[in-house]
């Protein structure tokens, strides 16, 4: 392949592996050029990286998403763009069938999708996440990718330089995945061996806490990508609980032409305004919605080298 090739690569305390990583890539795509991007170490991360050949930037803010900004923003000239994780659990084998995929069908991103064999690649609480988050986000924008959580990709430049990242930590993933998903880009996967980290080496992600933030991340991109749904589904509610609440107040002064419960009739009247209020709002943001994607789906087909 005669294309040029950039392999960036997170880093956080990942001296454990980032080595075999660095040497896995050599291997499979030796005229690649290596980028690893540190962001904070306290070990010897960033060192190893150099004496491996790698260049070696610093990212001070801290997050997965900060670097990846700062990786997607760099003034880099190449034709595609490799992300992976530093700590060696992505076998790297089949890139260069990942990158010739690329050249061929003319993809936006190949995502790596994790096949593992090994009980201790993944955690049993990093296993349901990662299936309710897929399912949750195929739900609402396609099926296409079904490893939305991948450290493996493979970026067109036209992809990395017209993304607006959004995410500052670990749900940067998801926010490409659904960014991709969203604008019907040219994407696939393609099956990679996962495996445990080394001994010594342990995943920075927090179940719960980033698993919060992951899905609080979901829901405002389902918000400002399908705000008519969304706003739908409130309105929905509101109609619920404005007829429950309302209807034995309207049963009760059809046949008694009283209204006794005043504070309930008051209730559902408010909520019956909710009611079309989400539903107004849903539809007056699914207009301005239809104007952010023609500018992003514009802005991406005019990009230029």
């Amino acid at each position: 392949m005669k294309k040029k090739i950039v392999v960036q690569i997170p880093c956080l305390n990942e001296e454990k592996g980032i080595a075999n990583v660095i040497k896995q890539i050599k291997k499979i795509t030796p005229k690649s050029r290596i980028i690893v991007y540190d962001n904070g170490s306290k070990d010897q991360s960033a060192q190893i990286a150099k004496r491996n050949g790698a260049e070696v930037r610093f990212v001070n803010k801290k997050g997965k998403g900060n670097v990846v900004r700062s990786m997607f923003s760099d003034k880099i000239d190449a034709d595609y763009f490799v992300m992976v994780d530093g700590d060696n659990t992505y076998d790297l084998s089949n890139l260069h069938k990942m990158l010739a995929l690329m050249e061929k069908f003319n993809y936006d991103m190949i995502v790596g999708k994790r096949v593992h064999k090994d009980t201790q690649a993944y955690r049993k609480g990093h296993i349901i996440g990662n299936k309710f988050f897929s399912n949750f986000v195929n739900l609402f924008f396609g099926k296409d990718i079904t490893d939305i959580f991948s450290g493996l990709r493979v970026f067109s430049k036209r992809f990395v330089k017209t993304f607006p990242v959004y995410s500052d930590e670990f749900e940067i993933e998801a926010e490409l995945t659904i960014h991709a998903l969203e604008q019907k880009l040219a994407v696939s996967e393609y099956e990679c061996n996962y495996s445990a980290r080394a001994k010594g080496s342990y995943s920075k992600l927090n179940t719960f806490k980033d698993g919060t933030k992951i899905l609080k991340l979901i829901l405002i991109l389902i918000k400002d990508e399908k705000p008519l749904l969304f706003f739908s589904m409130f309105s929905l509610i509101f109609l619920f609980l404005s007829l429950f609440i309302g209807v034995p107040v309207v049963t009760e002064f059809y046949y008694t032409g009283l209204v006794e419960r005043i504070p309930s009739a008051i209730l559902a009247g408010f909520l019956m305004i909710l009611c079309f209020l989400s539903f107004f709002s849903g539809l007056i943001l699914d207009i301005i919605k239809k104007v952010r994607y023609e500018n992003k789906r514009m802005n991406f087909l005019l990009f230029k080298d």
